[in-house]
């Protein structure tokens, strides 16, 4: 059982940035890939990224390649989303989660865990 913490969500304006943690605990966190995802109001949750379990592949949706980056560090059990230029369609409830094995997917279906989420709002 891995239980997920995010953090670091907030109001912020148009071309801000912020920088969402996800703590991890109850299992050793260098055996998961970690993704994050995203649900805005009335949507479906999306995939965002995702990176494998020793941080040397990453992947990305089309919607944020080169605006997003996702870390990770092993030794502190987190994962990270560095979000930059951030526009209004970014705002969403963002959700870290973990897939036991080496790399991750862009299916929500393929994760294990997950963690309550973190409110992203941008405004205009």
């Amino acid at each position: 059982q891995v239980q997920l913490v995010e953090s670091g969500g907030g109001l912020v304006q148009a071309g801000g940035s912020l920088r969402l943690s996800c703590a991890a605990s109850g299992h050793p966190f260098s055996v998961y890939a970690m993704g994050w995802f995203r649900q805005a109001p009335g949507k479906e949750r999306e995939f965002v990224a995702t990176i494998s379990w020793n941080g040397g592949t990453t992947n990305y949706a089309d919607s944020v390649k080169g605006r997003f980056t996702i870390s990770r560090d092993n030794a502190k059990n987190t994962v990270y989303l560095q979000m930059n230029s951030l526009k209004p369609e970014d705002t969403a409830v963002y959700y870290c989660a973990a897939r036991r094995g080496v790399y991750g997917g862009t299916g929500s279906q393929m994760y294990d865990y997950w963690g309550q989420g973190t409110q992203v709002t941008v405004s205009s």
